[in-house]
């Protein structure tokens, strides 16, 4: 493919080179006619008459004496891996320039340590599910409970308190504090859309697990996704028999995490926080119930309207086709 300042396609390449050697036209004419160079019009000429493509050649040169050897490209990869060290320190160590070693790093897409699994120092894989429904992940995850009047994060810890201990119809600890609870946010997103089934409870049993499951599985065929597959972590609700009963009444393969990986299941771990910051902590709400009054609000934005940068900076509805209320 030629670049993208050249004159002459490699079409017209062609045709140039045709003109002068099958017509018999001079070069200057030819290369008035197409306002390039005497030259220009001399080298396609050349290269038809050998034979040869019209496709520009590689400007990579035949040589490179001076080129990293691929042992020490191989090591600066390891010891990056292991030590989590910078180029400089890297550079130190091998005795290359620090600008070499980030060229490595760059070419293997470890110039940020953010790319590198912290336990096991291997590259983050990222996976994606061809269509909706193949994969859907779940999790819950629990805030704790709003009392009357605000929170400490915006009222202050001192005024927090007070909200706490005024809040009405709350059962008392053994030092006679009132025990506000959590919400915890029972969460179902599609793997390959993104779009996201939240429902709060007050509990994360399996029997809630399970009704949420029902729910959520209703609401994606509503918008004409079949949920094949449903990967969850070793929570005891997910370990549970009626979790895996209800799973094969659903024609749903119950899928697991290994322990202590809660990476596998980055994409809800991600959009939790994402809730947390968009719903949970982003205003003051005056009560527990007037936080969860907003949730579908703010799930509402998030599906249809929030760009998504997992979806080309698109909504994650942008994925489906045909539903209803996409536009709204």
């Amino acid at each position: 493919m030629s670049h993208p300042n050249a004159a002459l396609t490699p079409r017209h390449r062609l045709k140039v080179a045709r003109l002068v050697v099958d017509d018999g036209w001079p070069i200057s004419e030819v290369a008035a006619r197409f306002q390039v160079s005497w030259p220009t019009v001399k080298r396609w000429v050349d290269r038809h008459l050998a034979g040869e493509s019209m496709q520009d050649r590689s400007s990579r040169p035949k040589t490179s004496p001076k080129k990293t050897p691929k042992a020490v490209s191989m090591r600066c990869v390891s010891l990056r891996r292991r030590l989590r060290e910078g180029p400089v320190q890297l550079a130190t160590r091998l005795g290359i320039a620090a600008s070499t070693v980030h060229r490595i790093l760059t070419a293997a897409r470890l110039n940020r340590l953010s790319y590198l699994d912290r336990a096991t120092g291997e590259p983050i894989r990222a996976y994606e599910h061809p269509y909706p429904g193949s994969l859907v992940h779940v999790d819950v995850k629990k805030f704790g409970n709003i009392p009357d009047g605000g929170g400490w994060r915006y009222v202050g810890r001192r005024q927090g308190e007070r909200n706490r201990s005024a809040t009405p119809d709350k059962l008392k600890s053994k030092w006679g504090n009132p025990k506000l609870g959590y919400a915890f946010m029972h969460t179902i997103i599609d793997d390959h859309s993104r779009i996201a089934y939240t429902e709060v409870h007050d509990d994360e049993t399996a029997i809630t697990a399970v009704g949420v499951l029902h729910r959520a599985v209703a609401w994606f065929a509503e918008r004409g996704v079949t949920t094949e597959r449903i990967l969850s972590d070793n929570g005891g609700a997910y370990r549970s028999f009626l979790w895996r009963d209800t799973c094969e009444a659903l024609a749903i393969t119950p899928k697991r995490t290994r322990p202590y990986r809660p990476q596998t299941n980055g994409k809800v771990e991600r959009f939790h926080r994402t809730m947390a910051d968009g719903w949970a902590y982003a205003r003051c709400y005056q009560s527990e119930q007037e936080r969860r009054d907003a949730l579908k609000t703010w799930l509402h934005h998030y599906n249809q309207h929030r760009p998504h940068t997992a979806c080309g900076n698109q909504p994650p509805f942008s994925r489906l086709t045909n539903v209803p209320d996409r536009y709204t």
